[in-house]
């Protein structure tokens, strides 16, 4: 007769703990999923994702998109959102990595939000961090996602991005700290003003010239990273620092 084996008991209660774990985000996950929709419904009632598209392309010098620098273009996707062009709004491996990130540091440190995502806080929601506007993000992420094109929805991105010392938008800042154009600003500037919306008030040229030149190295080092240039080219730009 054979003997049936038993389970250890604290294997079983080890599966116990992450079965309730399961359940647990589950149950969190619906809550804020739940909260977050009603976030999402309540800020389309009031004025619509069309409307409030057809409010910023309306502004003075809204720049479209053959009118920035392909350089610009790629450095800003390297760094903020490389599966850019690929995903459907939601990048899943960069919620898990932000996921793990918080957990490990036990904090709302990364948020894994993608360049849609970012619209989305920006032109429907405040800048505070709470887990229904995340949940309310993805919702607006997947409709803009099915209603405008990724070149269009590049443009509304860096036409509400904020770029420190007051400027909004590409344009301003492009005249604003380099008196040029966005099409015309050189690659090290380019790389300079795709690294500035991360963290404004740190990396604005105007505010510390140190920090801004080390956030460039940053963005050219994700351009390597994601394949979008060489090695020896990002040494090269680095080279061809800025003078002001």
């Amino acid at each position: 007769m054979r003997r049936v084996k038993k389970r250890h008991p604290v294997r079983k209660l080890i599966l116990k703990l992450l079965l309730m774990c399961v359940c647990l985000a589950a149950a969190v996950g619906a809550f804020f999923g739940v909260k977050g929709y009603r976030m999402y419904q309540d800020a389309i009632s009031q004025t619509s994702i069309e409307e409030r598209v057809d409010e910023i392309r309306a502004k003075e010098n809204f720049t479209v998109y053959s009118e920035m620098s392909d350089f610009y273009i790629e450095a800003v996707i390297s760094v903020e959102d490389h599966r850019f062009m690929s995903h459907s709004g939601i990048d899943p491996i960069a919620v898990a990595r932000a996921a793990w990130t918080d957990i490990r540091e036990m904090s709302y440190v990364e948020g894994g939000s993608t360049i849609t995502q970012q619209i989305a806080k920006n032109m429907l929601f405040t800048q505070e961090k709470r887990m229904e506007r995340k949940a309310a993000e993805v919702f607006a992420a997947y409709d803009m996602e099915k209603n405008y094109t990724k070149e269009e929805l590049f443009e509304l991105y860096v036409n509400t991005a904020n770029f420190g010392s007051g400027y909004e938008g590409i344009y301003a800042a492009s005249m604003g700290y380099f008196g040029k154009l966005p099409k015309e600003v050189t690659d090290y500037e380019a790389a300079m003003l795709a690294g500035v919306p991360n963290a404004p008030s740190m990396y604005s040229p105007d505010i510390s010239r140190e920090l801004a030149a080390r956030r460039v190295v940053m963005v050219l080092q994700s351009m390597v990273r994601h394949h979008v240039i060489t090695q020896e080219e990002a040494e090269q730009i680095q080279q061809k620092k800025c003078k002001w």
